[in-house]
């Protein structure tokens, strides 16, 4: 049974004539990793100062998890709620000692204090950071600086936790050790609302996605359903050797007959005039069908069998990104029409 832990009921901020979030709706159940993704003035970090009691709604209300197991409003019953931890866009912080830091935000957090010495040890370590302990922060990078971020919004092991941006200026490596550290947080119950614009981070770790663009949300769902809405579907099929230029015509040929059932018959001619299609640098068939998992072991099944002599395959698959950015794209773009449309109507 789904217990949900945070509501947005008609959730709304203007700024003057700007109107930043449009009537938001959205619920998150516990131990859900939710993603926020939008483009920049989508409303993302404007919806996590909201919940964070940064920002005061101009209307609409936030229902938090209590500790009795009850939503109740956020602005209302503050001192019953669930602990929440956040880390809101690129944090800054006075020049004192990582464990200092950590632990005046495990004090004003009421952490026990008798533990404070081991917690502060334990993220220390998760985030390699235990050199840096007695290191003023003022001498930490950029990155090291995000990860004593996240240290912090956890420190005093909220239940429910907010982070905005939370890989931002983390090199590859680093990148890997949050995605690790939340997918961590995750088996251990923890409910977790992240907001970036990295697409393929949101998309390793997150149960569910939230499109924002204009303030409004405008898909919320897992990746494989919104993959359903997709007006393309690809396959990309890596083969080991480059094919000759003077038998590929001859091979697309065949690909495209032997197919023929599973292809894409309603292809948009703005995305290919052709179901196949052969990128030579990647040594790579982008195949265009019909969006089904039946078919993409169908497709596998003669790829293998019918050209055995023709080409190996080595790589089949349809990458979690670009499934994710098409998603991105395409529902952005649908909404920018629409709202162009509606503008133009409203001009007649």
């Amino acid at each position: 049974m789904s217990v949900p832990v945070i509501k947005l009921e008609n959730l709304s901020k203007n700024f003057g004539d700007l109107k930043a979030v449009d009537n938001i709706n959205l619920e998150v159940n516990e131990g859900e990793i939710i993603g926020l993704v939008g483009p920049n003035g989508a409303g993302k970090t404007t919806t996590i100062k909201m919940i964070a009691k940064l920002l005061r709604p101009s209307s609409g209300r936030i229902l938090l998890k209590s500790r009795g197991g009850e939503l109740e409003n956020l602005r209302l019953h503050s001192r019953n709620l669930i602990e929440t931890g956040f880390l809101i866009d690129i944090p800054e912080f006075y020049d004192m000692s990582a464990n200092d830091l950590l632990k005046y935000f495990a004090l004003l957090r009421n952490y026990p204090r008798s533990k404070i010495d081991a917690r502060i040890d334990e993220l220390l370590f998760l985030f390699r950071l235990t050199d840096w302990k007695h290191k003023k922060v003022g001498k930490f990078s950029k990155g090291m600086k995000q990860k004593l971020g996240i240290a912090q919004a956890i420190i005093h092991d909220p239940s429910f936790i907010i982070l905005d941006e939370p890989q931002t200026g983390l090199d590859p490596k680093a990148r890997i050790e949050v995605r690790q550290f939340l997918k961590f947080l995750h088996g251990q119950g923890k409910t977790i609302f992240v907001a970036s614009h990295l697409l393929y981070e949101i998309s390793e770790v997150c149960d569910r996605i939230a499109l924002l663009n204009h303030g409004k949300i405008v898909a919320f769902d897992t990746i494989e359903n919104l993959d359903k809405t997709l007006k393309r579907r690809e396959i990309e099929c890596e083969v080991l050797n480059p094919i000759v230029p003077e038998n590929l015509g001859n091979i697309i040929k065949r690909l495209t007959t032997a197919l023929d059932p599973y292809l894409d018959k309603t292809l948009d001619p703005n995305v290919s005039k052709i179901p196949i299609k052969y990128v030579p640098q990647e040594q790579i068939f982008q195949i265009f069908y019909d969006g089904s998992k039946d078919v993409r072991a169908e497709i596998l099944k003669v790829l293998i069998k019918d050209f055995e002599s023709d080409f190996t395959v080595v790589s089949y698959t349809r990458p979690r990104t670009s499934q994710l950015e098409e998603i991105y794209s395409q529902m952005i773009t649908d909404d920018d029409e629409k709202a162009e449309n509606k503008k133009g109507g409203r001009k007649k």
